[in-house]
This record gives structure tokens, C-alpha cells and sequence, in this order.
């Protein structure tokens, strides 16, 4: 560490800047603007920004750079621009610092400012480690190119990415002092479910050289995390906390705790064992001024020296086998060839129907009800709710869909642990179709994570563990499964996100709708290395209508030849049965390459899903599961009932 930072590091409060974001907008910049391209554009503003905090009294001011990785400037089509944004931003501050100098012998420190790079990363999102610490690295490159003296790495959500930020500032910028800090929400854990003690250990134990919280919902809440974080560390802390939480004035948000109000929280982070105190979003100049007045009336400047004391690791426990999580994981442990129908939830809220065609699948020998969630962004009951339905008076065991879209990951963690609960065993995780597809196109789209990190999160609930590592007390029991389309065009990324989701934890796999036998034996093959049971996605065709719209509107790779069959018939009818035909050439064709089968029922047409399944449901070498079958198959076209 270089001498000219040791006073910094040492055990007196030093004092940092405010929000640069908030001094922006109150210039009149609009607040969608990339506001790290005004380092090159309206530099004069950026520098008189800093020259405020300073003169205010900040001892540190960062650089304006909070999003300046290639993930968040891709969002403007300034990816290409990262370094000359960051060595900008870096000389901006530091020619800051530089005329104070001057002025008044003042001595003052450039911080680089590294936030997140704006994606989720692995295990929960699409970016690898590797791809954050190249983004982190280039950032930082950049940063230490231009002078700072130290690097923040701030507001960060999930502890994985900050250790990836904090590995590519020891792989960039070696020699600089590191503080690492995170955002928090109001009951103190980090907004991916980690204690305060967990944080400040893996911070530690990763190479920080400080730790603390940003941002998040204020002072008081910064203080107890701190408090917090202290037990588990002996590391200086940092506390840059909000001015409150924004409220809606007049159309805009607005912080509205007073200088005074955060000037008071000075003491007691200072009494906490605080090193380096700030502030973040709406934080401005006069904050800092009246915590300088603050800091200079204590009459102690060193931070307490409570020993640190290592909190407790979270175990995981092993998940049962496989074998006695569910009848569905039973059978895929022991290789037995499944048969699963789909039935899709009603629009509204009865579901007599789906009760009495699943009890009728039940005594046909079909082994699980796969359950979509909300299929092409419709509205319809939860699936969660049909499964248990089906569950509870039904007796047959459920599959259920569970998308990414409509949850973030709290909600995604309260429904699945709900789900284990009630008894529900079988999840099949999706990414979900985008809401534009369905029947209200302006709904908002979540998407805090895909399948991948989904996967990851069910993972994680089976060992007993939230996604912040915290203990849930047992189990949730799930057999994980995911989905796979052998017939999309980029087959190449279907392979690669299939590899990271059986990495991830799945244990079996359904495809989509299968309509040519090559492609499905493509795929297998080039799955061969990281290989789980696949069930094959069977859909008999109703139209030309659905085999266009499956083709077109589903990416489902439908030939020209099935096309072109069901363009002959010559009446709904006659369309309807050569679906079925089609359908079960398809699942004769993919017995051999597959587990089991999954068959749709296309509007309802139970029967001709049962039809489609004659085959297996009769032959008694297919897993012995027939012997409690009681009467007949459906024949193609038969009815029952209002099914």
C-alpha cells in the first residue's frame, strides 16, 4: 500500500463525498442520460461537481464511473468507450484535487469508483465469472491508467459479484487499497439474502483491505448492519448511506433527511468502529459539510477495536435421493420409461374439468400431470395452485412449471418453499415467454433471473440454503427439471445453456414438441458428455393452422412434409387424426433415444393424448407400470364425456 494512504488506513474517520448522480440530475441532466459519457462531453461540470464535495470538506472523492463497464454502457452503444470514460473520470477528480492542493495545502484522495456491471452473473444469470472479471478488470485498468489513488467498489447486490470485482482489482490494479461495499435492505442482509456477517467475512477472507454497506435505505439501517459486520471483522468499515429513502414529491423522488439528520449518525458511526463515512444517493455538498462539522467536534477520532469474531457458516445438508423425493424421481432414478400428460390451467376459477380429465388420465396408467405456468403469457389460474389441486383429490403425482417472468428472486423463493410445503415435489424451471406474446402485452416482465439461475436457486433450496447461503431448516425435496428445444436455430447456444443448467442441478429434461426424429437424435448426442433423462415433448397437431403456428410463432421446427400432411385433409376431422398419427410415428420413432415421453392435449383433446400413448400404456416391458391400468385406451378420434 503506498505510504501516502497508510493515514487513511490507519484509525482516525475520514470523511468522503456525496452522490454525484443526484448533483447531475440537479443540473438539469435527464436522468436516462449515461451520465459517465459527461466525462468526456461536459467534463467542466464533472470536475466543478468534485470541487464542491472538496470544498465542503470530503477528504475522498470518487470518480464519476459508478456504470462505466461495457454491460451498462451497451445500453447506450458506448461499450467501446470504457477506457476513455474511466481515464477521463479519473483525471477529472484528480485535477480536483490537485488545484485544492494548490488553494490550501489541503491534502485529498481519488477514489475509482467500480459499481456492478448491471447484469446478473452466474449462478443466477447469463454472465459467466470470468466475463464479470474481464468487465470489472477493463474498468479498472482504466481507472488506475488515470490516477486514482484507490478503488470503491460499491452498491453491490450479490456477494458473488463482488468478489469477482474484488479478484479482477488484484489482477489490474495490484497495488491499489480496496474498499468493498454492499447495499443492503432494511433488515440489514444484502439484497441476494446474505447477513451482514456473512458479507463481512467473505469480504475479508477475498482480499478487501475495507469493507462496509452503501446506498441502501439510510443511516439507521447502515448503522445496525455495520454493528453487524463488525463481530465478523477486523477490517476498517465503510458506511455511505442514502439520505433516507426517496419519496414521490410532486412527481420526482426526493431524499428528504436533512443534513443535520445524517450529520447525527457521524458519532455513532464513528462509535461503531467506522473508518470512512459518506454518502450516497441524495447526498450533496451541505450533507457533507455538516458531517465534517461533526466529525471535527468529536473529540475521539479512533474506531473501536472490538476483536472479531467469526459468525457462524450455514451448512448445507444433502437433499434425499432422488429416488424418494417423488414417485416422477423414483422412476427416473430406475430408468423406467415415464409417461407424463399436459394439462394446461383454466382461465378462470374452476377447474373441474382439468380435475376430471387428470383422474381420467390416472386410470389410464398416464404417471404425472405436467402443469404449464401461465403458457404464452396468458392469464390463467396459478399452476401452483391446479397442482395441488390435482394432487390432493386427484392422486396423481404433478409436474409444475415455474417461470422466471413474473417473480423476483424473493417471490421465486417464498413460492417454492410454499410449494414444498404443500407436498409438491416436481419443478420444472423456465425462463418464461415474454408478456408482449400474451393478452396483456403491457404487463411488466421481471426476469431477476432465467432457467439457469433458477436451477440454482431450487439447487440451493434443496440443500437447505436460501440464496444467501442462510439456513431454511430442511430440504424442500425437489426433483429439478428443465427444458430443451432441440429444433431452434442456435442450436449451439440451446447446447451450451442446456450444459449450464444440468451444471446448475437439473436432474431431467422435457423438450419441446418433437416433429422430426434427427434433430432430437442431433441433440442427444451432442449432450452425450453432461447427459440427464430426457423426456420427449410429443404434440399431435390439430390443423395446418397449429402445425403453422408452432412452426412460426413457438420455434418449434415443424418439416415440410408434416406440413404438408396436414394441409390434405380435408376436414377438421380427418386433420385431427392424422395429428395423432403423426404424433405417435414421433413417439415410436423416440422411444429408443428417450426416458419418456410428455404428450400435450391440444385444446382440451385428452383422449388423443391417451391415443397418442396407446402404444406405451399397453406394453407391458415398459416399466411394469401398467398391471393397475383398468380399462380401454380412447381410440383416435373417440369422446368422453366433455373432456
Amino acid at each position: 500500500m503506498p505510504d501516502i494512504l497508510n493515514k487513511l488506513f490507519s484509525t482516525r474517520s475520514v470523511l468522503c463525498d456525496g452522490a454525484m448522480g443526484t448533483m447531475l440530475y440537479a443540473r438539469g441532466v435527464f436522468i436516462h442520460r449515461c451520465y459517465d459519457e459527461l466525462n468526456l462531453s461536459q467534463p467542466d461540470l464533472i470536475r466543478a461537481v468534485h470541487e464542491e464535495y472538496l470544498q465542503a470538506g470530503a477528504e475522498i472523492v470518487e470518480t464519476n464511473t459508478f456504470g462505466g463497464n461495457r454491460y451498462r454502457l451497451q445500453r447506450h452503444g458506448l461499450q467501446d468507450q470504457v477506457r476513455a470514460m474511466n481515464l477521463a473520470g479519473a483525471q477529472l477528480a484528480r485535477q480536483a484535487v490537485e488545484q485544492l492542493h494548490e488553494k490550501t495545502a489541503t491534502q485529498a484522495y481519488v477514489a475509482g469508483s467500480v459499481g456492478p456491471i448491471g447484469v446478473q452473473i452466474e449462478p443466477l444469470g447469463k454472465v459467466a465469472f470470468e466475463e464479470a472479471r474481464a468487465a470489472f478488470a477493463e474498468q479498472i485498468r482504466a481507472l488506475a491508467e488515470g490516477g486514482v489513488d484507490l478503488l470503491v467498489i460499491e452498491t453491490m447486490t450479490s456477494l458473488s459479484e463482488a468478489h469477482q470485482a474484488i479478484l479482477a482489482a488484484r489482477e489490474a490494479a495490484p497495488d491499489l487499497p480496496v474498499i468493498a461495499m454492499m447495499t443492503i435492505d432494511e433488515e440489514g442482509n444484502t439484497l441476494n439474502g446474505s447477513s451482514p456477517e456473512t458479507a463481512a467475512r467473505k469480504l475479508t477472507e477475498w482480499g478487501a483491505d475495507a469493507i462496509g454497506c452503501n446506498c441502501s435505505a439510510g443511516p439507521a439501517t447502515i448503522l445496525s448492519a455495520i454493528e453487524r459486520m463488525r463481530t465478523a471483522t477486523s477490517l476498517p468499515l465503510a458506511a455511505m448511506p442514502n439520505a433516507g429513502m426517496p419519496r414521490a414529491v410532486d412527481g420526482r423522488n426526493i431524499y428528504l433527511c436533512s443534513p443535520e439528520y445524517m450529520a447525527s449518525f457521524v458519532r455513532k458511526f464513528a462509535q461503531a468502529g467506522v473508518q470512512f463515512i459518506g454518502g450516497c444517493c441524495g447526498t450533496t455538498p451541505n450533507h457533507i459539510r455538516a458531517m465534517r462539522s461533526a466529525l471535527r467536534a468529536l473529540d475521539a477520532r479512533k474506531t473501536s477495536t472490538v476483536s472479531a469474531a467469526p459468525a457462524a457458516v450455514q451448512n448445507s445438508i444433502e437433499p434425499p435421493p432422488l429416488a424418494e423425493r417423488s414417485k416422477l424421481g423414483a422412476d427416473l432414478a430406475a430408468g423406467n420409461f415415464i409417461a407424463l400428460v399436459e394439462i394446461v390451467p383454466p382461465r378462470g376459477i374452476s377447474c373441474q374439468k382439468e380435475l376430471e380429465a387428470a383422474a381420467m388420465l390416472a386410470q389410464h396408467g398416464v404417471e404425472g400431470i405436467n402443469v404449464p405456468d401461465s403458457p404464452r403469457a396468458s392469464a390463467r389460474m396459478s399452476a401452483l395452485s391446479l397442482c395441488l389441486q390435482i394432487q390432493q383429490q386427484v392422486g396423481i403425482e404433478s409436474i409444475l412449471h415455474y417461470t422466471c417472468r413474473d417473480r423476483n428472486v424473493l417471490s421465486i423463493q417464498s413460492d417454492l418453499l410454499g410449494a414444498a410445503s404443500l407436498g409438491l415435489r416436481n419443478i420444472l424451471c423456465l425462463t418464461g415467454d415474454p408478456p408482449k406474446l400474451g393478452n396483456y402485452p403491457d404487463a411488466t416482465a421481471v426476469f431477476d433471473v432465467d432457467a439457469i439461475g433458477l436451477v440454482n436457486i431450487v439447487r440451493n433450496l434443496n440443500h437447505g440454503l436460501d440464496i444467501g447461503g442462510n439456513a431454511i431448516g430442511a430440504s424442500t425435496g425437489f426433483a429439478v427439471g428443465v427444458a430443451a428445444n432441440p429444433g431452434v436455430p442456435d442450436i449451439d447456444n440451446e447446447v451450451r445453456r442446456f450444459a449450464y443448467k444440468v451444471e446448475a442441478g437439473a436432474e431431467f429434461a422435457i423438450t419441446q414438441p418433437v416433429f422430426d426424429m434427427r434433430l432430437l437424435e442431433a441433440f442427444l448426442k451432442r449432450i452425450e458428455q453432461f447427459r440427464i433423462p430426457v423426456l420427449a415433448g410429443i404434440w399431435p397437431l390439430i390443423s395446418l393452422r397449429n402445425a403453422e403456428f408452432m412452426r412460426n410463432d413457438l420455434r418449434v421446427f415443424v418439416p415440410d412434409d408434416i406440413l404438408l400432411r396436414m394441409q390434405r385433409a380435408e376436414t377438421p376431422e380427418i386433420a385431427r387424426a392424422e395429428g395423432v398419427r403423426i404424433a405417435q410415428e414421433m413417439l415410436a420413432e423416440a422411444r429408443g433415444m428417450v426416458q419418456g415421453v410428455q404428450v400435450s392435449a391440444p385444446s382440451g383433446r385428452y383422449p388423443a393424448a391417451l391415443a397418442v400413448m396407446e402404444s406405451v400404456l399397453h406394453d407391458p416391458s415398459v416399466s411394469g407400470k401398467m398391471e393397475a391400468n383398468t380399462g380401454a385406451i380412447p381410440k383416435t378420434g373417440a369422446k368422453l364425456g366433455k373432456l
